[in-house]
């Protein structure tokens, strides 16, 4: 169905006006009241203490997460695609998991099953803190990140078919050999996607951390932590708009890096 040229110029204009409310202005908005003072004082209020260690943790953080679900990812999607097993709906379901469950809930069950008084509470005697500590954050952290790699992967999977890995399998090839030479060459797109997803959300994540981190400065405080603590515990506004800046030039970072990857994908 056709529609008019008035039709479709009105559709646009009332898309770009949804998102100009809703995106454009608020970022105006933080990007007028941080630079507004000048550069100057925006570099000093990220060059604090209290925000390179939150950034120093939060890529931390990130450096942990992005290999445990590029392992648990790869191999989850293999397994859905190429296997046929009992139980395969779900794990379907599991890996959806964190798309459904609020991150203020996955962070409630990790005290409750890491806590003091949880069911592995007690490798807290052996000196090994989760909840209120850097594991406890990377945990929450893959748990709403799960999902990315392994649905970034598996229509891949389904894409390239069988026909070069059973070749690679008739003239001698292992598993392994298979893996890496056929297999992990066809996949890398989507794995690279995956994994700037992962990025993307492990360095904006806010409910499922808070739950289980102290927010002391320079011990578990990540960025979004500390965009939380100078607004409403020390009344900072112009700190918090200042990481909240150093926030939105990562994701801006990341966007781009995602495009750059969407373009070669489509384009191979």
């Amino acid at each position: 169905m056709r529609t008019a040229p008035t039709t479709r110029l009105g559709l646009r204009l009332l898309a770009l006006g949804y998102l100009v409310l809703l995106l454009a202005l608020p970022i105006a908005l933080i990007l007028v009241r941080t630079f507004s003072p000048g550069v100057e004082a925006f570099l000093a209020s990220v060059r604090t203490p209290a925000a390179l260690s939150a950034l120093n943790l939060s890529l931390l953080i990130v450096a942990l997460v992005v290999p445990l679900n590029v392992g648990f990812g790869v191999a989850t999607a293999l397994a859905l695609v190429r296997g046929r097993f009992r139980g395969r709906g779900l794990l379907q379901a599991v890996v959806d998991l964190p798309f459904a469950v609020s991150p203020v809930v996955v962070g409630v069950s990790l005290i409750l099953l890491w806590g003091a008084g949880g069911w592995f509470g007690g490798v807290e005697s052996l000196g090994f803190r989760v909840i209120f500590g850097v594991p406890g954050m990377v945990l929450a952290t893959v748990f709403v990140t799960l999902p990315f790699v392994v649905r970034e992967v598996e229509p891949v999977l389904h894409e390239i078919g069988t026909e070069q890995e059973e070749a690679a399998a008739t003239l001698g090839a292992g598993a392994w050999q298979t893996f890496w030479r056929i297999t992990l060459p066809a996949i890398r797109w989507g794995l690279t996607y995956g994994v700037v997803l992962t990025i993307a959300r492990s360095l904006g994540e806010f409910g499922a951390v808070i739950m289980v981190s102290s927010g002391f400065p320079g011990v578990s405080q990540t960025l979004t932590l500390l965009v939380h603590a100078r607004y409403i515990d020390d009344h900072n506004t112009y700190g918090a708009y200042a990481v909240a800046t150093l926030l939105m030039g990562l994701a801006v970072l990341t966007l781009l890096l995602m495009t750059l990857l969407d373009r070669k994908r489509s384009t191979r």
